[in-house]
């Protein structure tokens, strides 16, 4: 990734980084939607019932599951993003320390 300028570096991993937590969120925030529905669709039984049997099946699990991994995506990816705003930084001052030990030289 080195031939690629730092400015386009940071802007990918913030375009992904952006990406992957709109997903985490829009799976966390519609949580409550979905249990509703879920419980909505077993028919007209109490609440707690409904709820005991949703958060039971399968398919919640699964989609706790796929919840917790675009969550665990989301924060990798913001990792790489820093990372490159990291990897600026630390050129940034290997130029400055050139440039100081340039003046000190001559």
């Amino acid at each position: 990734m080195t031939d690629i300028p730092w400015s386009e570096q940071f802007q990918i991993a913030g375009t992904d980084w952006a990406e992957k937590e709109a997903a985490a969120s829009l799976l966390e925030d519609s949580k409550s939607a979905v249990m509703a529905q879920r419980q909505a669709a077993l028919g007209d039984i109490p609440v707690n019932r409904a709820e005991q049997m949703v958060k039971a099946s399968p398919d919640w699990i699964e989609y706790v599951e796929q919840t917790v991994y675009a969550r665990k995506a989301a924060n990798l990816a913001k990792v790489n993003m820093e990372t490159a705003r990291m990897r600026f930084q630390e050129y940034m001052n290997t130029e400055a320390n050139a440039r100081t030990e340039a003046r000190l030289v001559s």
